[in-house]
């Protein structure tokens, strides 16, 4: 059994049979837990710990664990209605609404109930991150001089230059700052460029988080639709005359969620378009280090190919290595460098040094290329499998592109024949989202990914957040019982191209 479902299940046993004890009353030990539930000692202080985080047992460090007593009186819940007047009537109207809608960050971190395969995953299981190597990498990392002191604001000197050289072109170390994580570099950027209420030209479809970024910083996204060699520059130009942005956001490689890659002809255009306009590209290049086996090789980061400082690059380890191993970079040249760096300082000070130690031990040992040639046969099979799955058992779910790197697939539901536009209709994606969960799978809708109307109903699904490859025939057959559920009757089987 997974260790992360043992844990909330063991949880789960012990808080169903705290009632067997008084309060201040002494659970069995530890090696009574592990021995009557036949799970590890490791499994046993997590569930505790958890129990304990909600305050319903007392963990005394070479005494046990003991029921908590009750609290002897409740505070009164506070009256915080004021603050939906103080949020929305400051006296100067945000020209854009910010409220923030994070669902669809949250749809790709949160865990689902055990038993149900995560399909909606966006990140890769712990199977297929190097835990062992980022365990010893933390470990040296700690062990060096000064590795608990305050680092440079900018990151480590050697860091930047690691990503420098990754980036390539003529990109140096002095335009490299470390930032916590790309979701956190993408903020800076988005602050950094545009001003409260101004338009910012984004891929249709994009990455949820992105959007929810931009909104919360009172911008206005604005959809440039994209096929499978990436955005189209005709639209982009057009979109940029129309709106009069002066940011546009993109992710040249593999991008979320249609895994397209950005063609040659396209990129010297993009830069082009977006020089003529006076405006900014934030690349945030991802998963450069989630490239399947087959892909061959990889275009370079737009920063690379642009000496005007026109690109802002994002990139991070994140993807590659582990959701909480939270070390990006961004990169740029100019005056504009000074203001991410200025913002940066004030929102975060500085990435904590342990981290960029562990980071710089992690990049510089032999472990890491093994783990990314590793990585990049498995996401492979897997995307294989999958595929093969959805042609056999649900053809009808058209898959436009079949992506080289990444970790998910972009699938559209079908429309307009019979029982699957009344299904896939008006809050379609969302009764199969439902349906779904019900048989066991748990699936991301498309409409989250799309700042305007969606052309048509869609459905992510990853392929790596999940322990194996059984695991994803699995799951494909769970979204057939899901499907059949929401459809009246199946719909003419397509092929998959």
């Amino acid at each position: 059994m997974h260790q992360r479902s043992s844990v909330g299940e063991l949880a789960e046993r012990l808080r169903r049979d705290l009632d067997r004890y008084p309060p201040g009353g002494k659970l069995p030990s530890s090696r009574a837990l592990v021995e009557q539930f036949r799970v590890s000692p490791v499994t046993v202080s997590r569930a505790l710990a958890q129990l304990a985080a909600e305050g319903l047992v007392v963990t005394r460090p070479g005494a046990g664990a003991f029921r908590a007593r009750p609290r002897a009186t409740e505070t009164p819940a506070g009256d915080t209605s004021w603050q939906e007047v103080a949020l929305s009537a400051d006296g100067a109207p945000d020209l854009v609404p910010r409220t923030v809608d994070a669902s669809g960050v949250t749809v790709s971190l949160a865990a689902p109930p055990p038993g149900v395969l995560e399909f909606n995953g966006g990140y890769p299981h712990p199977s297929l991150q190097p835990e062992r190597a980022m365990a010893a990498a933390l470990a040296r990392a700690g062990r060096r001089p000064g590795a608990w002191g305050r680092p440079p604001l900018e990151g480590l000197p050697e860091l930047r230059e690691w990503f420098a050289r990754e980036i390539g072109g003529s990109v140096t170390a002095a335009e490299v700052l470390i930032a916590a994580g790309g979701q956190s570099a993408l903020a800076t950027a988005l602050r950094a460029l545009a001003p409260p209420g101004a338009p910012v030209l984004v891929e249709s479809p994009t990455y949820p988080g992105m959007l929810a970024l931009a909104r919360a910083a009172g911008l206005r996204p604005v959809p440039v639709p994209v096929d499978p060699d990436g955005v189209r520059p005709a639209l982009l130009a057009d979109a940029f005359r129309a709106s009069g942005a002066r940011v546009f956001v993109c992710q040249p490689l593999f991008q979320n969620p249609t895994g397209a890659v950005l063609a040659a002809d396209r990129r010297t255009e993009v830069l082009r378009i977006a020089r003529e306009a006076g405006a900014f590209v934030i690349e945030d290049d991802f998963v450069r280090r989630l490239a399947h086996a087959d892909a061959g090789p990889l275009p370079r980061p737009l920063a690379a190919d642009d000496p005007d400082g026109v690109v802002v690059h994002v990139g991070s380890l994140t993807k590659a290595t582990s959701p909480s191993f939270r070390v990006s970079a961004l990169a740029a040249r100019g005056p504009v460098l000074e203001r991410l760096r200025a913002i940066q300082v004030v929102d975060s000070f500085f990435v904590p040094r342990p981290l960029q130690e562990a980071a710089l031990e992690l990049v510089g040992s032999p472990a890491w290329p093994r783990h990314l040639r590793a990585l990049s046969a498995e996401l492979k099979v897997r995307r294989d499998i999958m595929t093969a799955a959805l042609a056999r058992h649900l053809p009808e779910l058209a898959l436009p592109h079949v992506p080289s790197g990444g970790y998910h697939l972009w699938l559209r539901l079908p429309d307009g024949t019979g029982g699957a536009s009344r299904a896939f209709g008006s809050g379609g994606e969302s009764a199969l989202t439902a349906a779904g969960l019900r048989a066991g799978v748990a699936l991301t809708p498309g409409r989250p990914y799309f700042s305007a109307e969606p052309p048509a109903p869609h459905l992510r699904l990853s392929f790596a957040a999940v322990a194996g490859t059984a695991d994803i025939t699995e799951g494909v057959r769970r979204l057939r019982v899901a499907c059949d559920e929401v459809l009246p009757a199946k719909t003419p089987r397509r092929p998959l191209p």
